[in-house]
C-alpha cells in the first residue's frame, strides 16, 4: 500500500507561467535538466497546484502570456493542468487498497490497465476578486494532439486526496532559517510530537527542578527574581514572579529548538556556524524526515500512502561527491521524486532513460527524452564512457565527437583559433572523445535531447566506411547532425603533419612534452636535435606513440602561435566544416 505501487507518469499543462501547452511524461525518479527559464521549476509548480498546495499562492502573473503576431501580448483565460496515475503491477491493475481509495475515478483502456486522471483548472474569480481552482475526474484520457477538449465528462471532485502527499523542497533552503519558519518542514515534525500525559509531567517535573537549581546557583538571576518578586505590590499584595530559564511546558520546548553538527559528541556546533551546504543538506533532509513520519500514520492506520518529493537544485552548496551521496538518499526512498537539476555530477546518476531535457523554442516550451530505440549496450556506453565522467555534455549547447584524446585536446585550440580567442566552454560546446568509432549512442543521445552533434571523423583504412554504416542505421531525422572527415587515408596526427605541415609546431610540442620533467638545460637542447633531425614517417610514429602526452602540449602551441600563421594553417579542414557548422546552429 506504498507509493511503489502507483505512479503520475504523465501530466499535461496549459496556460502556466511559460507553458502554453506540454506533456511531460515521469518515472519513479526523474531528473529535469534544460538552461535557465526553460520551464523546470514551472514543471515543479504545476505538480504542486494539481496535487499539493501551489493553488492557495496563485497569482495573476501565472497565467501565461502569449505573443502575437502583431506584437501584441495575450494573458491566457484559465490554467489547465491533468496528471495520470498509473498502476505499476504487470497487469496496470490498481491493488484492493488503491481501489478503495480512489473508488469511482478509476477509469479503464481498451486493454484492461486501470488509470485515474485529474483534471485541474484554474480561472479568475470575477465577483471575489481572486482565483477559483476546480478539480475534476476525467471520464478519459484523451490524445495528446487533442486533450484539452477531448476528455468526456468532467466529474467535480474534492482538491486533495487525502493519501496522495505532495512535498515540495525550494532551491533557497536553509535548516537554520527553517527553524523559525511555521511551515517548514521541520517545525511540521516539531508539531507533530506528541508524549504519553505521565511523560508529559514527568519531564515538566524534571525541567522545573532544574529551572529552580539554575536560578538557585546564580546570584544574579536570584537578584532579578527578588526584583521581580516586587510585582505584587501593584497587585494588591498577591502575584508571584518566577524565573524559568528552560521553557515550563513540554509543549513549549519546540520553541527554542535548535539543530547541532560536529564531528564528535563533544564538539558540536548550532546549524548557524555552519556552511550552506550543511544547512541544505539538513534541510533536505528534515524533509525527508517529514515524510516517514506521515508515513509511519498511514501505516498505522492501514491506509495507502503515496509520497510525491519535488525538489529543486538538490545539488546547492554541495560537493559533487555529496551530490552523488543526496542522489542515493533520494532514489533509496520509497518514493516518486523529481528533481531539477543543474549540476553534472547530479545528472549523471539516474538511468538516462530518466532524464527529462526541457528546452524554450520560439515555438513554446518543449520536453526531450532519450529515444526508446537505445539498446542495452548503448545504455550502458553511454553510462560508463559518458555519464560516469562527463555529465556535462547533457547541458552543453552543442558538442564534436571525435575518436581519440588527440583530437579531444587539440580541437578546442583550434576552435579558440577560429573564433578569435573565444573558447568551446564559453560558448558552451563539448568535445568529447568517443574512444574508438562508436559514435551511435552518443548521436542518439544528443539528438534525443535536441543538441546539435558534428562528427571528426579519421578516414584512414574502412574507418569512413564503418561510420557511415553507424550513422545509415539511426533511425529517424537527425537535425543539426553533421560529420566530416580528414583526407583520404590520413588520420588526424597525418593530417596535422602532411596536410597542414605544422612540423615546427609538432616538433616544439614534442620537445615540450619529453623535457617536461627536467630542468637541465643541456638535456632539452640535445631533445631539439634528436626530434629536429627526425623524417616525417618517424615524427608520425612519435606522434602516434605518444598522442595524449604531447597533444595538450601542441594545443598550447597552437593557442600561442607565436609564428603568426594565419587561420586556416592550424585549423583542419575537418574541423573547420564542424566550427561553421555550429556557428549556423547556435549563432552568438
Amino acid at each position: 500500500m506504498s507509493g511503489s505501487d502507483i505512479l503520475v507518469d504523465t501530466m499535461r499543462i496549459s496556460g502556466f507561467r511559460g507553458i502554453n501547452n506540454l506533456e511531460i511524461t515521469f518515472d519513479p525518479m526523474t531528473v529535469l535538466i534544460g538552461s535557465n527559464n526553460s520551464g523546470k521549476t514551472t514543471i515543479l509548480k504545476a505538480l504542486g497546484l494539481a496535487l499539493g498546495n501551489y493553488g492557495r499562492h496563485v497569482v495573476e502573473e501565472d497565467f501565461h502570456i502569449r505573443e502575437n503576431e502583431d506584437g501584441s501580448e495575450t494573458r491566457a483565460d484559465e490554467i489547465v493542468i491533468d496528471v495520470r496515475i498509473v498502476a505499476l503491477s504487470g497487469d496496470g491493475i490498481f491493488d484492493d487498497a488503491w481501489l478503495v481509495e480512489f473508488g469511482d475515478k478509476i477509469k479503464s483502456e481498451a486493454s484492461g490497465k486501470q488509470y485515474v486522471a485529474l483534471r485541474t483548472k484554474v480561472s479568475p474569480h470575477l465577483v471575489k476578486g481572486r482565483f477559483l481552482i476546480e478539480c475534476h475526474t476525467m471520464e478519459r484520457w484523451p490524445n495528446s494532439d487533442s486533450w484539452l477538449s477531448d476528455t468526456g465528462k468532467l466529474t467535480k471532485t474534492s482538491l486533495k486526496i487525502e493519501s496522495i502527499s505532495f512535498f515540495s523542497v525550494e532551491a533557497q533552503r536553509d535548516i537554520h532559517s527553517e527553524l523559525k519558519d511555521k511551515t517548514s518542514f521541520v517545525r511540521k515534525v516539531l508539531s507533530g510530537v506528541e508524549y504519553d500525559k505521565n511523560v508529559i509531567a514527568s519531564l515538566e517535573n524534571a525541567i522545573k527542578n532544574i529551572n529552580e537549581d539554575v536560578v538557585s546557583k546564580s546570584t544574579d538571576l536570584q537578584c532579578l527574581k527578588d526584583r521581580l518578586t516586587q510585582l505584587n505590590q501593584t497587585f494588591s499584595g498577591g502575584g508571584n514572579a518566577e524565573i524559568t530559564p528552560f521553557p515550563k511546558k513540554v509543549r513549549d520546548l519546540s520553541k527554542n529548538f535548535s539543530v547541532h553538527f560536529g564531528e564528535t559528541t563533544n564538539n558540536t556546533f548550532a546549524m548557524e556556524y555552519h556552511g550552506m551546504g550543511t544547512r541544505s543538506w539538513a534541510s533536505m533532509l528534515t524533509a525527508l524526515a517529514f515524510m516517514d513520519t506521515i508515513r509511519t500514520k498511514h501505516e498505522k492506520e492501514v491506509t495507502p500512502f503515496f509520497p510525491i518529493l519535488a525538489t529543486e537544485e538538490p545539488e546547492a552548496h554541495l560537493h559533487p561527491n555529496a551530490q552523488k551521496t543526496l542522489y542515493n538518499h533520494l532514489s533509496a526512498k520509497n518514493t516518486q521524486v523529481i528533481v531539477s537539476t543543474h549540476s553534472p555530477y547530479f545528472a549523471s546518476m539516474p538511468d538516462i532513460t530518466h532524464l527529462r531535457s526541457l528546452k524554450k523554442t520560439p515555438k513554446g516550451i518543449v520536453t526531450q527524452k532519450l529515444n526508446c530505440s537505445v539498446s542495452n549496450n548503448d545504455k550502458k556506453t553511454l553510462a560508463r564512457e559518458i555519464l560516469a565522467r562527463r555529465g556535462e555534455i547533457l547541458f552543453a549547447h552543442a558538442l564534436i565527437l571525435c575518436e581519440g584524446m588527440t583530437e579531444e585536446q587539440i580541437i578546442p585550440a583550434m576552435f579558440e583559433v577560429f573564433s578569435g580567442g573565444h573558447s568551446l566552454f564559453s560558448r558552451g560546446i563539448s568535445c568529447i572523445s568517443v574512444g574508438g568509432k562508436n559514435y551511435a549512442p552518443f548521436v542518439k543521445l544528443a539528438c534525443s535531447f535536441g543538441i546539435p552533434v558534428f562528427i571528426i571523423s579519421d578516414n584512414d583504412g574502412n574507418t569512413k566506411a564503418e561510420v557511415e554504416s553507424q550513422i545509415k542505421k539511426l533511425s529517424g531525422k537527425l537535425d543539426n547532425f553533421g560529420i566530416s572527415y580528414c583526407e583520404e587515408e590520413s588520420d588526424f596526427e597525418a593530417e596535422l603533419l602532411n596536410v597542414l605541415r605544422m612540423r615546427d609546431e609538432i616538433k616544439e610540442a614534442l620537445v615540450l612534452c619529453e623535457t617536461d620533467d627536467t630542468e637541465n638545460p643541456q638535456q632539452r637542447v640535445e631533445k631539439e636535435k634528436e626530434i629536429k633531425s627526425l623524417s616525417d614517417d618517424d615524427l608520425l610514429k612519435r606522434m602516434r606513440k605518444n598522442k595524449t602526452a604531447y597533444s595538450g602540449f601542441l594545443a598550447d602551441v597552437i593557442r600561442e602561435n607565436l609564428r603568426n600563421k594565419k587561420p586556416e594553417e592550424l585549423i583542419t579542414k575537418s574541423a573547420l566544416h564542424a566550427f561553421n557548422a555550429i556557428e549556423e546552429w547556435i549563432p552568438t
